[in-house]
């Protein structure tokens, strides 16, 4: 409300006791919300003071930055009121005060600014006498200050229109004003002649969201041809339908921005205007002409004629028209402006006939349209077309305009028909159709149609086949009647002025000439006497010949192939001429006589039906089946002139003679069918012979050498076949080196995959060491020789019996078999050895080459004694001293020794490895010296397991030397106790210690010395336990011998 801030109280005595406050200064309640730059007005009020006086105002503000700092602004009292910050403006009159009354003034910022905003104070001086002070004498309100942010944007631009026309301009207009205000936005007209003059508001969309208009427009937004719409936030589009030239000049949208101060008025914060559209709108002319045109003004009674009133105007689509046409001042038809034609009285049956058209073609143009011209239309005919416009007023006038005569003759009618008939062939075959195409031109009235027929030579009269009369009606003659009722012969009315005549399954007799009549008419009278009147007639003849099937039928067959192989496929082709006709088809049959029923010459035998194809298109299989009936096919054209027989995967019964043979037959009209001809094709001969061999063997000639107890492989390979399917049977031989009259057959294996030795096999027991196809024993001498296969390839005919095709034999395989190669070795470094006499005699023997790994070896030890040594080894006597045979047996050698093995003998022998021996003589005597060797017999396990001596062998010599024994220190020694105690007792203990750690040692190598013991299969003979050799009547020291073997 207001706010008071200088007041004064006064108190005086009285009978009351207190005086009251009389003065009140008002202004408007606060805050007002202005935007910057805009005309700010502030209202200040002063009441209760003395009367008579008139009041000074006295404006000053207070920055919110400094509430209590007074800054001056202008007095209606004092001239040189303001302070400098407010003296300019105040000096240059943007600052004054408006004094409405004695005790009223106002305000008037004209353009604030920013720095205005504040608390703004209204003091009135005291006018009531010095001293007195009663009531308030100033009031205070707040001023806000915003920025403007109201645009409004058209574009400017200059249009022309034309009078009638649509108008459309749109207008944006925005604010982002944070404070609640409104929006008023309105379209305003200048008129360019009188700039002066205050703009004309055409419609305005108010604050509230009212829409209202200026006053000469109020009828016009009523009547909907003025919109101002919102489509969307910030757009607002002006439509002026049916523009006036009064709606020419300057157009601009004004939009205003209003906010509501806090007591309840509303309040103009800016005001703004867009860019002008310059309109221009050209009056249209409101009169209008008239113009009948035609095509021709003479006719030909049955023509049509057509009558075009067009009217010429501007904006023919918002004017109303009605037009009316005259014939001979004879009303016709009128047409309103809702385009409904209203005919005359003469007119009203025409039309409902369709013989007359009215109608508005288009906007402007209105058409007459009368059909089948009659003489009594000739005559004048006008057009009369009738305006009716409204009048600002509200009232209507009609002005009428009539176009010039148009003089119409018609003549009477006269006939101008042609005929012309065509066929669809001059010759058919028999069974065809007979098709004829009767055309007639013509411009008046209907026709009729006479179809005749006479013979080639017309000698005799025609015979009608059948009629269509005017309205199109088939009428068949009474001989062609029973023909048509089976839908053999079809007479058609194709277009108005096309006819037709179908003669199916054309017979014999259908040939000769026919003839197309064709009458004109012509409808003469009034209804309901009306009569048809034969204006003219034309005929055009055509000649037809029918060729009969039977002239022309005949068979013949055909086979690409006729010799072929097991297996392949053959085609056989029937050839029936002429083409197939539905209504004369054929039945074909396929025939064959196999081969070996010829009785004789060709054609003797006799033939059996293998299929038939009947005349209705469907197979009947006969008594004779070829393949059993699942190899056969058959099949024909389309056009039912090819009729083929296929076989595939021919044989032996499908070979032999075929023939082909076809019926015709007539179908008649009564679906009876009548047996015309029959035809007989050739012979056809067709072979079925084996295929081609085409086995071939791999023929090289090869030389193989294997060594004994090898296995043999001898390859018999087949480099093509003549089928995937082919079977093999093969046949193993060998051919001997010599002594052999004819090859010996080793191995037969069937196709079937069974196996059968022959006598070769049997004798040289190789059934067990024959493998497969293939040669694969462990061999042996005896199986040298010459092999070769012999194959027979067998196939399956398609009647799945089996035969053989051709044999081929492979290349020869050279087989040799020998023994291993002798490499047997044996040491021959000859040696001497001297021993004394009791000692051992050690004899090596040593195999440093052997021919196979499988060898075993026989040893034996032989000694030559000789007082002369220069004899040579052998001449003197050999004595067999052991002997080891190659099955590890003693005494199994080559020769006897004479001392016999045993747990008492002197001999020891050993085999340290496969390859190194040794015999020790235990105890030597004199009569063990003499020249020593050893003989080596190499033996091998043959194929059939038996062990034969492959090479002996001997080493060289060791000459052995054996001293004789004297009297020693040794012999004193054993014949005193005392001292052979304590030579050999005490020694006893040590020697205990020393053999317990050599059997230590023993043991820990026992697996070695049993590796080495075992090797070749030479097992030791037998174990010599640990000894002690002495004697007490001896000086010799006992002996303590520890050999191989010895220690288990």
């Amino acid at each position: 409300m207001l706010s008071c801030t200088r007041h004064a109280v006064s108190v005086f005595p009285g009978r009351s006791g207190v005086a009251v406050a009389q003065r009140f200064v008002t202004l408007q309640s606060g805050p007002l919300v202005r935007t910057e730059g805009s005309h700010v007005t502030i209202l200040c009020n002063v009441t209760g003071y003395k009367e008579g006086m008139e009041q000074d105002f006295e404006w000053s503000m207070y920055l919110p930055s400094v509430a209590d700092r007074e800054i001056r602004i202008v007095s209606t009292a004092q001239p040189n009121y303001a302070y400098a910050m407010y003296a300019q403006r105040v000096n240059s009159k943007e600052i004054t005060v408006e004094r409405l009354s004695g005790d009223s003034a106002m305000l008037h910022i004209t353009k604030v600014q920013a720095n205005d905003q504040g608390l703004f104070e209204c003091y009135t001086p005291n006018t009531d006498g010095r001293g007195r002070y009663l009531g308030s004498y100033s009031a205070r309100t707040n001023l806000t200050v915003i920025a403007d942010s109201l645009t409004v944007v058209a574009p400017a631009q200059t249009l022309s229109k034309v009078e009638g026309d649509t108008l459309q301009l749109t207008c944006e207009v925005s604010r982002t004003t944070l404070q609640h205000t409104h929006l008023s936005v309105g379209w305003y007209l200048r008129s360019p002649e009188d700039a002066a003059s205050p703009p004309q508001e055409l419609v305005t969309l108010s604050r509230d969201f009212v829409l209202r208009s200026g006053g000469p427009y109020r009828q016009r937004m009523a009547a909907g041809d003025l919109r101002l719409d919102k489509t969307s936030a910030t757009s607002y589009r002006l439509t002026i339908h049916k523009l006036q030239p009064v709606d020419q000049g300057l157009l601009y949208c004004q939009a205003a921005e209003w906010i509501q101060d806090t007591d309840g008025s509303w309040f103009t914060m800016t005001r703004k205007q867009s860019e002008k559209t310059q309109l221009r709108i050209q009056p249209t002319d409101r009169d209008f002409s008239i113009q009948v045109s035609t095509d021709r003004r003479s006719f030909t009674a049955g023509e049509p004629l057509e009558l075009r009133c067009t009217i010429e105007a501007q904006n023919v689509p918002e004017r109303f028209f009605s037009v009316s046409w005259v014939f001979s001042s004879s009303p016709v038809a009128v047409v309103g402006p809702s385009a409904v034609p209203v005919l005359g009285p003469d007119y009203v049956a025409r039309e409902a006939a369709g013989h007359m058209t009215v109608r508005k073609e288009s906007t402007n143009v209105h058409l007459l349209k009368l059909q089948h011209l009659r003489p009594e239309d000739a005559g004048k005919y006008i057009c009369r077309v009738t305006e009716r416009e409204k009048t600002p007023t509200g009232d209507f006038i009609d002005r009428s305009k009539r176009s010039r005569n148009v003089q119409i003759t018609v003549q009477p009618l006269k006939s101008n028909i042609t005929v012309s008939l065509s066929s669809n062939s001059t010759e058919v075959i028999e069974g065809d159709v007979i098709h004829f195409s009767c055309s007639a031109y013509t411009t008046t009235g209907p026709l009729s149609v006479v179809w005749q027929w006479t013979d080639k030579q017309a000698a005799g009269p025609g015979l009608e086949v059948a009629t269509i009369d005017r309205e199109g009606t088939v009428w068949h003659s009474e001989s062609y009647r029973e023909r048509s009722s089976y839908g053999e012969i079809r007479v058609e009315k194709v277009r108005g002025d096309t006819f037709s005549l179908s003669l199916y399954n054309a017979l014999p007799g259908d040939e000769g000439q026919y003839s197309c009549t064709a009458t004109e008419w012509l409808q003469a009278g009034t209804e309901p006497e009306l009569s048809w009147e034969k204006i003219g007639e034309r005929s055009d003849t055509k000649t037809v010949t029918v060729k009969t099937v039977e002239s022309s039928f005949m068979v013949s067959a055909s086979s690409r192939t006729p010799s072929v192989n097991f297996g392949d496929s053959f085609d056989l082709l029937c050839l029936v001429k002429p083409r197939h006709n539905p209504r004369v088809p054929t039945s074909v049959t396929w025939r064959f006589m196999p081969v070996g029923s010829e009785a004789g010459d060709e054609g003797d035998g006799e033939f059996k039906d293998l299929v038939t194809f009947t005349r209705e298109g469907t197979l009947q299989w006969g008594e004779q089946l070829l393949g059993l009936g699942t190899r056969t096919t058959v099949d024909r054209s389309h056009s039912n002139t090819n009729f083929r027989l296929s076989v595939t995967r021919a044989g032996r019964r499908e070979a032999g003679k075929y023939q082909c043979s076809a019926v015709l037959w007539r179908k008649n009209y009564d679906d009876s069918w009548s047996k015309v001809a029959n035809r007989t094709s050739n012979l056809l001969g067709i072979s079925v012979l084996q295929p081609e061999s085409k086995l071939r063997m791999l023929k090289t000639n090869q030389s193989q050498a294997y060594l004994e107890d090898s296995r043999v492989r001898i390859n018999c390979s087949i480099s093509s076949q003549t089928s995937q399917e082919s079977q093999h049977a093969v046949f193993w031989y060998v051919r001997r080196p010599t002594g052999s009259e004819a090859d010996e057959l080793l191995l037969r294996i069937e196709r079937s995959g069974a196996f059968e030795y022959g006598a070769y096999a049997d004798e040289e027991r190789l059934r067990r060491r024959v493998q497969a196809e293939r040669l694969s024993p462990p061999a042996e001498n005896s199986d040298s020789g010459t092999y070769y296969c012999l194959v027979e390839e067998w196939l399956s005919d398609p009647d799945g019996a089996w035969y053989r095709l051709s044999r081929e034999s492979s290349g020869f395989t050279q087989v040799l078999v020998r023994q291993p190669e002798i490499r047997l070795q044996v040491e021959e470094l000859e040696s001497n050895v001297t021993v004394e006499e009791s000692a051992s005699i050690r004899l090596g023997c040593s195999i440093p080459s052997q021919s196979s790994r499988e060898s075993r070896f026989s040893v034996s030890w032989y000694v030559e004694r000789s007082d002369d040594e220069d004899n040579e080894p052998g001449d003197e006597e050999r004595e067999c001293v052991f002997s080891i045979g190659h099955d590890a047996v003693f005494g199994n050698g080559n020769c006897s020794p004479r001392e016999e093995p045993g747990p008492n003998s002197r001999l020891q022998f050993e085999r340290t490895t496969s390859d190194q021996y040794s015999l020790t003589i235990q105890g030597a005597r004199p009569t063990d010296a003499g020249r020593y060797y050893c003989h080596v017999e190499e033996w091998l396990l043959n194929p059939r397991k038996a062990w034969y001596r492959l090479a002996t062998n001997n080493s060289g010599l060791t000459i052995v030397n054996v001293i004789q024994q004297v009297s020693t220190l040794q012999s004193v020694v054993c014949s005193n106790d005392s001292l052979f105690y304590f030579v050999f007792f005490y020694p006893f203990p040590i020697f205990g210690i020393l053999l317990i750690a050599v059997l230590l040692v023993r043991f820990k190598s026992r697996g070695h010395s049993k590796s080495q013991e075992g090797k070749n299969g030479a097992p030791l003979l037998w174990i010599k336990e640990p000894h002690l050799s002495y004697s007490p009547t001896c000086l010799d020291p006992p002996a303590l011998s520890l050999h191989p073997g010895s220690v288990d």
